[in-house]
């Protein structure tokens, strides 16, 4: 490696150190590190030029001789936006370097009837008035990421296909700077279940957990898989399409063309149509709104003892508990957390589901594999996507200016 890739591996070392192990004096993380003080001074100097790192103090240790300042995470100037577009909604969630949440909010949005170019500019839009509040917190922004429910060719930023939204190849990075957003913030994009399943993995209920799946629980089923500490992608990115794996091939219609796939059994559009009766297949398209609110009123039904719904609730348990089993005997799993309208209603989903996956799951695994409901709601995927903003500046911290 030549001297500056050396010292940004370096500035990465020490910014990642005290992220992770929280506050810290200069000798500790030297020694921690392996770099000498000298080394420690000029990197932990620039971190502070760049606003990531600030010392406050003196911290006394109870030793004796004077006490030492500490080095504790800043980059309250620097701030991460992840983003998500999904069938009826667009969510903003931005933090600072230190996690911080600036900004939180979620805007209904009927993308199922809405034109790639008109859901696109729709984003943008989001997008620059986000910006615009960061910058009034004084917030400078280090990029963003999109959230898609579709798969993703990220060194692209192209959506190959989202069948839920009807987007096919769709350069989203390209169109966002066409639309308005700034082209010097990097933008990039991923599938909304691989970084809700990064949330919970940083943040939510499957912290510490090396080996786990994650299931959205909107309009469509996603699945976001992390196997040995690492997210599961596939050669081509688009591993976790779970949604579309056909289980019922008599079944109804599904966006992507074909009939009986996963999300026709289990996602939200489902469990209306179960619980509303006389909505044709594909109604749900015609009443889109945000899900909170769809959810809001099947749980007020239930509330009200509704039969319908519970016996709708009890469907989907059901067919979730299958669909799992095949996940555990697949990628043997310790966790399966459950987002989105599935964390909601996970008092009576999991049970229903469990007994399922007991019985058609390898034993072992299944016995060692629970379900847990997401605390993160249908926020997770924007959570994640600012998530990875936040990981690549602690890997290249000269991505921020010197102030």
């Amino acid at each position: 490696m030549d001297q500056t890739t050396i010292r940004r591996s370096n500035l990465s070392l020490v910014l990642r150190h005290v992220s992770e192990r929280g506050q810290s004096s200069r000798s500790a993380v030297a020694v921690a590190t392996g770099l000498n003080k000298t080394t420690i001074t000029s990197l932990v100097n620039e971190l502070q030029a760049r606003g990531l790192l600030k010392e406050i103090g003196p911290r006394h240790a109870g030793s004796v001789g004077r006490p030492s300042l500490v080095l504790t995470l800043d980059g309250s100037g620097v701030g991460a936006l992840g983003m998500e577009v999904n069938v009826d909604y667009i969510a903003a969630f931005a933090t600072d370097l230190a996690g911080r949440v600036l900004i939180d909010r979620r805007i209904g949005f009927d993308a199922m009837e809405s034109d790639p170019g008109r859901s696109l500019d729709k984003l943008a839009g989001v997008i620059c008035r986000t910006v615009a509040d960061l910058e009034r917190l004084g917030v400078a922004l280090a990029g963003i990421t999109v959230a898609v429910p579709g798969l993703i060719e990220a060194d692209t930023c192209t959506v190959v296909v989202a069948p839920n939204l009807g987007w096919r190849g769709v350069p989203v990075a390209d169109r966002l700077v066409s639309a308005g957003v700034s082209p010097h913030v990097p933008i990039t994009i991923d599938n909304d279940a691989n970084l809700a399943a990064l949330a919970e993995c940083s943040s939510g209920v499957a912290m510490g957990m090396s080996d786990m799946v994650y299931l959205t629980g909107e309009v469509g089923v996603g699945c976001g898989i992390i196997s040995g500490g690492r997210p599961l992608r596939g050669a081509d990115g688009f591993a976790g399409e779970v949604g579309h794996v056909v289980v019922d091939p008599a079944g109804e219609p599904c966006g992507c063309g074909r009939a009986g796939c996963w999300e026709t059994k289990v996602g939200l559009a489902a469990l209306v149509r179960m619980a509303t009766p006389g909505h044709s297949p594909g109604a749900y398209r015609r009443f889109v709104r945000d899900p909170e609110e769809r959810l809001a009123e099947i749980e007020q039904r239930r509330a009200e003892g509704d039969p319908l719904v519970d016996t709708a609730v009890a469907e989907v348990g059901l067919w979730l508990g299958r669909g799992a089993a095949l996940l555990v005997n697949l990628f043997n799993p310790r966790l399966i957390v459950l987002g989105g309208y599935f964390a909601r209603l996970a008092d009576r989903l999991i049970p229903v589901a469990q007994k399922e996956l007991d019985r058609l799951g390898v034993a072992i695994a299944a016995e060692r594999c629970d379900f847990a409901a997401s605390p993160l709601g249908f926020g997770a995927a924007a959570r994640g996507a600012a998530h990875v903003v936040i990981e690549r500046v602690l890997s290249d911290p000269t991505s921020i200016a010197i102030r």
